[in-house]
C-alpha cells in the first residue's frame, strides 16, 4: 500500500517537474517580454504564436508536446520495473503532473498555461500510435475547418475521456490483475481532461457570444 502510493507520487513530481518548463515564458523572456502581461495573458502556444510569432508558436507546441511525452516515458520506463501489469496507472499520474506544472508552475505564481499540448504529448506515452494519432489528426482538423483553436483544444479533451475510458475498460491498456487501478486511471484521466476544459471557460463564454478570435484573426477585426 505504502510503496503504491509513494509510486503514485513519484509519478506525479516527475510529470510536475517536466510541467515546469514554460517555452513560451522563456521565448518571451528572451524577447524582453513576460507573455503573460499580452494578449490573453496565457504561457501556451496561441498567445506564443500571436505575441511572439509563428517561430515561437511552433517551438512552443513542439517543446510543450514533447514534454509531455518525456514525462510520461520516462516514468513509464522506471514503473514498468515495479507495475507492469499496472504501469499506465503511473503513466496517467505523470500527466497529471505535467499538465498541473504546465498550468500551476510554482516559481511564476502558478499562472502558466491550459495544458493543452503537454497533455496532448502525454499521450504518447501510452504507446498507444492510434490514440495519438486521432487526437492529432481531431485537434488539427477542427482548428482548420473552425480557425478556433479552443475549439480545436475542448474537442481534444473530451476525446482523451471518451478513447481512454472506452479502451480501457474494453482491456487494451493492460490491467491484467487489477480492476481498480484501471478504474482509478480512469478517474485520473477525467480529471486531467476536465482540468483543461475548465480552463478554457472563457473561451467557451466567448465562443458562446460569437466573440472568440480566430487564428490568424488581428485584435478587433
Amino acid at each position: 500500500m505504502l510503496a503504491g502510493l509513494i509510486a503514485r507520487l513519484a509519478s506525479l513530481i516527475i510529470g510536475y517537474a517536466f510541467g515546469l518548463i514554460q517555452t513560451s515564458y522563456i521565448l518571451g523572456r528572451f524577447n524582453g517580454i513576460d507573455i503573460r502581461e499580452y494578449g490573453s495573458g496565457n504561457a501556451g502556444t496561441t498567445n506564443a504564436l500571436r505575441i511572439l510569432g509563428k517561430k515561437a508558436g511552433i517551438i512552443t507546441f513542439f517543446v510543450d508536446l514533447g514534454k509531455g511525452a518525456a514525462a510520461t516515458l520516462l516514468v513509464r520506463a522506471i514503473m514498468m520495473n515495479f507495475y507492469p501489469d499496472s504501469v499506465n496507472l503511473f503513466v496517467a499520474y505523470a500527466m497529471l503532473g505535467a499538465a498541473l506544472g504546465h498550468n500551476f508552475p510554482f516559481y511564476l505564481g502558478f499562472k502558466g498555461g491550459k495544458g493543452i499540448a503537454v497533455t496532448g504529448g502525454c499521450v504518447i506515452g501510452f504507446l498507444n500510435p492510434v490514440f495519438f494519432l486521432i487526437g492529432f489528426v481531431l485537434f488539427f482538423g477542427l482548428v482548420i475547418l473552425t480557425r478556433y483553436v479552443s475549439v480545436g483544444s475542448i474537442c481534444l479533451m473530451f476525446y482523451i475521456i471518451a478513447y481512454y475510458t472506452i479502451f480501457a475498460l474494453k482491456g487494451d491498456f493492460k490491467f491484467e490483475n487489477s480492476h481498480g487501478m484501471m478504474i482509478e486511471s480512469i478517474i485520473v484521466i477525467i480529471i486531467i481532461s476536465c482540468m483543461g476544459i475548465y480552463r478554457h471557460k472563457e473561451n467557451i463564454k466567448r465562443l458562446i457570444h460569437h466573440e472568440e478570435r480566430k487564428l490568424g484573426e488581428k485584435k478587433g477585426a
